[in-house]
């Protein structure tokens, strides 16, 4: 289903006929299948190029098209519109008449935004259609983030907490009042922009005995802001309790909550988790933004033969498919890309996930809550009464869900799970180890799948080097096989914050449940004969692929020998 911006751009363009049903009906299927934006689909599938969509947009609001870099706007315009405002709805004022405001819109078709800026600004605002790219670099030179300066404003607060040595505080009206402030309320509003702005999948917020830390985590490393100063921990943290609806007087035990926010006109989810420490609450925020998430197979990075496999795998009747990895190595966005690459209006999909992190159209998902008894074990059972024909259970955690998940397998039903083990054997013995009988293994499993998350080579900083014997015998290859092929570092610059690394890609390694290995599982082989034996039947462990994903100029050496072992 089409966002109401993306139905409106659809249905000008079925009206002004610059393409037909079946062309739209395969680019709705690949908005949903990839996420990806509707316009940039729309320029990929060769309707129309980005100047002649413009234009369109532009003829059909009665407005014009902008080329802003030939525009000088005026101080006394930019200063209509606060940086926070042009940031939330991503939009640059161009000029006033004295009456009516002009400005360029990244989402020119929501007219939801015009209204609340001419509600917030009390002036009449025109929309005109400019390119995206320009769009955001005009806000990013009129209204710069100063960090710098807001600490400076913020550090001159006058802000005194009287805490208790329990971690209880006295004056909660004043705390809340002073998270309620302007000053408060725009630096956590930045924080949040910039962490969206930089794709950050977490925000960190630490207070320690002499400082407040605040970090990011971008492509899986943890990246510090400049610190502000160690007074501001409590009301900047009580902000955020506030925003997620959580108690802002209750510092002793954890908490969890949620925000929504909309960044740049498109909605963006805030997971709240904090922790009582011994220098008051730590606080993470889990970003779920859907634009930066592609639930895509094909855009996993893995390997074609493997994909092969997983797709055979997914379109079976039935049986159990486990996604194994530590937190944080994208199971849940594999998990996520193979049900919407199966989700159909003839199958019932259900889902029991500890969170739901993204709502997927078509299926109906269950958040689990052990608080309240609400499991996996007894959402399984659940599940069995409502007629499925896939079920997808976020972690198989104990022998009670791993039984009703086989039992869920032996009646006819196709059920996807994670385990938490370092490679894809493990999985097996795992469940052996839970108490799981090998013959019930054996007729429910049909493959393991294990990965991890390594970070991609900038590509505008990507330079070749010559590995050295010592680099190769790490990784347990000769010159041989490396032959003419280059290994690759990021030298590090602007757009990769000099890290040398943008975006990530999985490696992974595919064990697929046959005969061979079914007599092994039922001899309760170890983990080391499983893999072995897997790998003579012609499975690539998970340092094979990364050595594949070097080799193909993906990743480095360091990524690699940082997340697998030989």
């Amino acid at each position: 289903m089409l966002d109401p911006e993306s139905q409106s751009l659809k249905d000008i363009l079925m009206q002004e006929g610059i393409c037909n049903e079946n062309q739209m009906l395969e680019i709705e299927e690949e908005f949903q299948r990839t996420g990806k934006p509707f316009m940039e689909l729309l320029v990929d599938f060769g309707i129309t190029n980005e100047d002649d969509l413009l234009q369109i947009i532009a003829t059909s609001l009665a407005t014009d098209v902008l080329d802003l870099k030939t525009v000088e706007i005026e101080k006394s315009v930019i200063d209509m519109v606060d940086g926070d405002t042009a940031r939330m709805y991503g939009i640059i004022p161009i000029s006033f008449d004295g009456q009516t405001l002009t400005i360029a819109s990244r989402n020119p078709l929501n007219y939801h935004i015009a209204d609340e800026l001419r509600f917030i600004l009390n002036k009449d605002i025109h929309v005109i259609v400019a390119k995206e790219k320009q769009i955001e670099s005009a806000i990013e030179k009129h209204y710069p983030i100063e960090t710098e300066s807001m600490r400076d404003m913020l550090e001159s607060m006058n802000v005194n907490v009287d805490e208790k040595e329990d971690g209880q505080i006295d004056n909660i009206a004043d705390i809340e009042n002073m998270a309620n402030e302007a000053p408060i309320v725009k630096f956590v509003d930045v924080i949040l922009y910039q962490a969206i702005k930089a794709k950050a999948s977490d925000v960190h917020f630490e207070p320690f005995e002499k400082e407040f830390k605040i970090r990011y985590r971008v492509d899986g490393a943890l990246y510090e802001m400049a610190p502000p100063p160690k007074n501001l921990a409590i009301p900047v943290l009580s902000r955020i309790k506030i925003m997620s609806g959580l108690n802002i007087s209750e510092r002793r035990l954890p908490q969890d909550g949620r925000i929504q926010l909309k960044i740049g006109g498109r909605p963006v989810d805030l997971r709240v988790s904090t922790l009582p420490t011994q220098h008051g609450e730590s606080v993470v925020l889990r970003i779920l933004d859907r634009s930066v998430v592609n639930l895509d197979l094909d855009a996993l990075g893995i390997g074609q033969d493997v994909l092969k496999e997983i797709r055979k795998a997914i379109h079976l009747p039935n049986g159990i498919l486990v996604i194994t990895g530590p937190t944080g190595s994208g199971k849940t966005t594999t998990l996520y890309s193979a049900l919407k690459e199966i989700n159909d209006p003839h199958d019932k999909l259900l889902t029991a996930e500890d969170p739901v992190e993204y709502d997927l159209e078509g299926i109906i998902q269950l958040p689990i809550h052990e608080s309240v008894g609400m499991t996996f074990g007894r959402a399984l059972r659940a599940f069995l009464r409502q007629d499925p024909d896939i079920i997808m259970i976020g972690e198989i955690r104990d022998l009670d869900t791993a039984q009703m998940a086989i039992q869920a397998a032996l009646t006819g039903h196709f059920v996807f799970s994670t385990l938490h083990t370092n490679d894809a054997a493990g999985a097996v013995t795992r469940l052996v180890d839970m108490g799981v009988e090998p013959f019930l293994i054996n007729s429910s499993l049909v493959g393991i799948f294990a990965q991890r998350l390594v970070r991609k080579v900038c590509p505008n900083c990507k330079t070749e080097f010559e590995p050295t014997d010592d680099d190769l015998k790490k990784l347990g290859i000769d010159r041989e096989e490396v032959g003419n092929r280059k290994f690759f570092y990021g030298k590090g610059c602007q757009t990769c914050n000099n890290s040398g690394y943008k975006g990530r890609k999985a490696i992974c390694e595919y064990l697929p449940v046959n005969n061979t290995i079914r007599k092994l599982v039922m001899d309760k082989a170890p983990t080391i004969v499983l893999k072995e034996k897997a790998r003579e039947l012609g499975m690539r462990t998970l340092r094979e692929d990364g050595i594949r994903s070097i080799l193909d100029g993906d990743t480095t050496l360091e990524e690699v020998l940082k997340y697998t072992v030989a």
